[in-house]
């Protein structure tokens, strides 16, 4: 059911710049070795290196990046990046730029979506403690407050974590502003090939 909800990204996108937005739900990989040891262990299985452990695959006779289903964690959608067998090192740049800043955006939104969802439970806890009420009422429904209590969460949250989504407000604009540049390199390097190809048929 994963796979059939995969959404195929046309071969002309293949070097667009795909950032994830900030308002999803309010994601530099782990590390290099192990990045390459689950890279290596889905070449083995004729997998595409950054689909493994995704929970979906693209058709093996796919040649274009696919945006899977949104993450459970995250809330955000992760691509899987399509690997030419002609892929230059310069193109081999861009793609690692761009998988580097998927996995820097799952890593934040999940950890953030995580401690959203036990803060506003252990608030709501604590208030309802206080009046003397329980979790849930006599219906067995989830007790819940009022629209003014909340927002005394959510304002106490944002300041709390204010100067984290500064960081990474920072963070995500140097990573696609490296991006942005490694499109304009690979963009004028498929130009001048495409210019010399010309060329020498018209030589020809």
């Amino acid at each position: 059911m994963a796979a059939a909800r995969a959404l195929r990204v046309g071969g002309g996108c293949r070097g667009r710049l795909l950032a994830s937005s900030a308002s999803s739900s309010s994601a530099s990989s782990a590390s290099s070795s192990s990045a390459s040891s689950a890279g290596g262990r889905a070449a083995e299985r004729g997998e595409r290196p950054d689909s493994a452990g995704l929970g979906f695959r693209p058709p093996a006779h796919s040649h274009s990046d696919w945006i899977g289903p949104p993450d459970k964690h995250s809330n955000l959608r992760p691509i899987i990046f399509y690997v030419p067998p002609e892929e230059s090192a310069l193109e081999r740049r861009l793609r690692e730029a761009r998988q580097e800043a998927q996995a820097s955006n799952q890593r934040f939104w999940a950890r953030h979506n995580r401690a959203f969802h036990q803060e506003k439970e252990e608030f709501i806890y604590s208030r309802l403690k206080a009046k003397g009420l329980e979790m849930r009422d006599e219906s067995g429904q989830k007790a819940t407050l009022n629209a003014e209590e909340m927002a005394d969460f959510y304002k106490d949250f944002l300041s709390k974590n204010f100067k984290k989504h500064l960081q990474y407000n920072r963070d995500w604009y140097k990573r696609n502003f490296r991006i942005t540049f490694l499109m304009g390199q690979v963009a004028l390097v498929r130009a001048l090939r495409w210019l010399r190809r010309r060329k020498k048929n018209v030589e020809q």
